[in-house]
């Protein structure tokens, strides 16, 4: 299959060791101008990724069966934010060529981008949700992929061959779906949501000495996450950080040389000043 154009990141630690065992997937443009408007997920670039996304759906109509995105921020190739419009128009054209979209949002869910689940900002529902990680607040594994009445219905029937009969041994682990209970109705009752916006506009108060560092470029900032890149003054940035920051007391884990916060939400604005000011010092270390 021949793949289309792309100016998508691909971090081959996550992909070398499993290659050879997946389908080969197209992948479509990140909606970003050129490597630097991710950092502010500017609506043009938005604009131009979904015109490419049109041709690929358009070249190979009846071939692709779902758009897989991150909503909003893309994490593992370097914390990359984009235009909610992108969002917007990825699932009209879906809709539109009969194509399913799914939204992973096991990484942005449950409050971290400022709304409960980050495909809100666009005001778009996907056919597929994954969710995991905060909706237990992190105390317990638990996964689950919601579904659109349509996608439910086409395993629904009477004939169990028509079912989706995959599972686990581990599959509606009673406890676990009591502690994701509990975080719900925290959610509700404490209006975190609400609470993260006004701690999030704080944070990036707080943060201004670390995106004026000489060293740090492209600073940015979505709800609850924090990221910025650090310039490189030779290889092995990554370990070298995170090595400085375990001496000065915190954990931090670059990817390549962008490093990012993704505390947890009880953290206080004490306890974020002191992040910002330990991690000052490993800018200027590491």
């Amino acid at each position: 299959m021949q793949r289309p154009e792309s100016v998508s990141v691909v971090v081959p630690v996550f992909r070398n060791a499993y290659g050879p065992l997946v389908h080969d997937a197209m992948i479509a443009p990140f909606p970003a101008r050129s490597a630097d408007d991710h950092k502010f997920g500017g609506m043009r670039g938005a604009v131009i990724a979904a015109e490419a996304l049109e041709r690929l759906l358009q070249a190979h109509a009846g071939v692709i069966a779902a758009v897989i995105v991150e909503p909003l921020v893309q994490g593992a190739s370097g914390m990359r934010f984009y235009h909610p419009e992108y969002l917007r128009r990825a699932r009209e054209l879906c809709t539109r060529h009969g194509v399913l979209l799914i939204a992973d949002e096991i990484m942005t869910g449950f409050g971290r981008t400022g709304t409960l689940f980050a495909c809100g900002q666009a005001a778009i529902a996907p056919d597929l949700m994954c969710l995991s990680k905060g909706i237990t607040g992190g105390y317990l594994p638990l996964s689950c992929v919601l579904a659109t009445d349509d996608v439910y219905a086409a395993f629904y029937d009477d004939d169990v061959t028509r079912g989706f009969l995959h599972s686990h041994s581990y599959t509606g682990n009673a406890l676990a779906c009591r502690a994701a209970l509990a975080v719900l109705d925290i959610i509700r009752d404490d209006d975190v949501i609400a609470v993260n916006r006004a701690k999030s506009q704080r944070w990036s108060t707080l943060a201004e000495p670390l995106a004026a560092h000489p060293r740090v470029r492209g600073f940015r900032q979505r709800g609850m996450i924090v990221a910025f890149n650090v310039d490189e003054a030779r290889d092995g940035l990554a370990n070298r950080f995170a090595a400085e920051a375990l001496r000065r007391e915190i954990v931090l884990r670059p990817i390549g040389s962008t490093v990012y916060f993704m505390p947890p939400y009880t953290l206080t604005d004490d306890e974020f000043a002191f992040l910002v000011e330990r991690t000052l010092e490993v800018v200027d270390a590491a």
